[in-house]
């Protein structure tokens, strides 16, 4: 015999995703109030940059609230943003993922994981959170701040990640993809053209030669489409093993895909 899988009440699920809303907002809330927080002023000129006005302010406080402030306060670490940037790492490998598979129908699996590693790369975030001036805001303590922090490319990716959660616990799903659709995905066809980003390739080298392994091989492994619309795969080989593969519509960006995935094999930060 069938069983058939009860029907839920729109309309009360709705009601608890609320009610767990505002339960997780009035949490965060408190906690930023708690451990004091930024002016009303300086909240508001973030909020402009950002395009997004808060309903409660203190999430985006929080969401600014690094861990070496936290410590040197003698704080808790729940009071720092790691767990909004828990969040908004979930939230953003959603958005991502959802927009690359309804823009790019031609690409397949790999190319599509190739892309999205680049566009949610620390590198990557942490330039959009410079460019919307996030690291001026920033809850730091006076050793972070005096040795660069504002400026850290671990610490504003992480950063970014934390608004965008806070962003969704706001305003919701529809909110936070308009955020990451305007700061970051309207741009993806000029981040994935620009190796400036991050150059994986040089990375790989670095870490090869740290090891004792030499430089890098990088062989065409296959060349696809006519020649005004080309597709080259390559792979890199480290110490003799293939360790990485990787295409793209020249050499040069085949050559650092193959590398970006020979770093994530190899366990390479």
């Amino acid at each position: 015999m069938r069983v058939r899988r009860p029907q839920c009440d729109p309309d009360l699920e709705e009601s608890h995703r609320l009610a767990r809303r505002r339960l997780t907002i009035g949490i965060l809330g408190s906690i930023s109030r708690l451990f004091g927080s930024q002016t009303p002023e300086r909240l508001a000129s973030l909020q402009s940059q950002l395009q997004y006005r808060f309903a409660d302010p203190d999430l985006l406080d929080l969401a600014l609230r690094h861990r070496s402030h936290v410590y040197a306060n003698a704080e808790e670490g729940i009071t720092s943003n790691e767990r909004l940037e828990f969040l908004g790492d979930a939230i953003l490998d959603l958005v991502v993922t959802e927009d690359l598979f309804c823009r790019h129908t031609d690409k397949r699996e790999g190319e599509l994981t190739q892309i999205k590693s680049l566009l949610v790369s620390k590198a990557v975030l942490a330039q959009k959170a410079r460019d919307i001036g996030i690291g001026n805001f920033l809850h730091l303590s006076h050793e972070e701040d005096l040795a660069g922090g504002r400026g850290r490319t671990s610490i504003l990716g992480d950063a970014f990640e934390a608004v965008l959660g806070a962003i969704y616990l706001d305003g919701g799903v529809e909110s936070a993809r308009v955020f990451v659709t305007d700061h970051l995905l309207k741009n993806q066809d000029e981040i994935t053209s620009d190796g400036s980003y991050i150059n994986f390739k040089s990375a790989l080298l670095e870490h090869t030669q740290s090891v004792g392994h030499g430089h890098p091989r990088y062989l065409v492994h296959a060349e696809d489409g006519p020649d005004h619309r080309k597709t080259f795969t390559v792979e890199v080989l480290v110490a003799g093993d293939r360790v990485g593969l990787g295409r793209g519509r020249s050499k040069k960006e085949a050559q650092q895909m193959a590398a970006r995935e020979a770093l994530e094999k190899l366990g390479v930060e």
